[in-house]
């Protein structure tokens, strides 16, 4: 399955949001690489096993299931998790992109792939249409974390 969606970060339109700064956002988003508990409730526990300036390897525990991944980050524009395929879990990747189409307006692109074919993406297309939506609602959940940090002052 792959699928991408856009979260807007700041409106214009709307004072009743806080903008966010791109260095806020950021900031935000490799947090919730660093500290996926505070954004992913159901997670048991995750250790960094490596980390550099410019990526991570991560174990994430969910109970009895230990997933690995590599959290790689492009400075200021780009965050991916890649889970390779290990236990019954097949390869995957989350792409997040920060796009700015204008001064200070804000957006993160979520592109995911799960490296499934075409005629698998359609014979699963139900079941797909219930995660793209968990997917949303996840990807909106992370950006309002990132609001609550920075209205608390944890962006800097």
């Amino acid at each position: 399955m792959k699928f991408s969606h856009l979260v807007e970060i700041n409106d214009p339109l709307n004072p009743l949001i806080d903008a966010l700064s791109r260095e806020q956002l950021w900031r935000g988003l490799v947090l919730r690489a660093e500290m996926p508990k505070a954004f992913v409730p159901y997670l048991d526990g995750c250790e960094i096993l490596e980390k550099s300036a410019l990526s991570m390897l991560r174990e994430l525990r969910y109970g009895e299931l230990i997933v690995r991944d590599r959290v790689t980050f492009l400075p200021q524009e780009q965050i991916v998790y890649h889970v390779p395929q290990q236990e019954g879990i097949p390869e995957s990747t989350l792409t997040m992109t920060i796009e700015e189409p204008e001064p200070e307006i804000l957006f993160v692109r979520f592109d995911y792939d799960d490296g499934a074919s075409e005629a698998q993406d359609t014979a699963d297309a139900f079941y797909n249409d219930f995660r793209k939506s968990a997917y949303t609602e996840s990807d909106i959940d992370t950006i309002r974390t990132i609001r609550e940090m920075a209205e608390e002052g944890r962006l800097g």
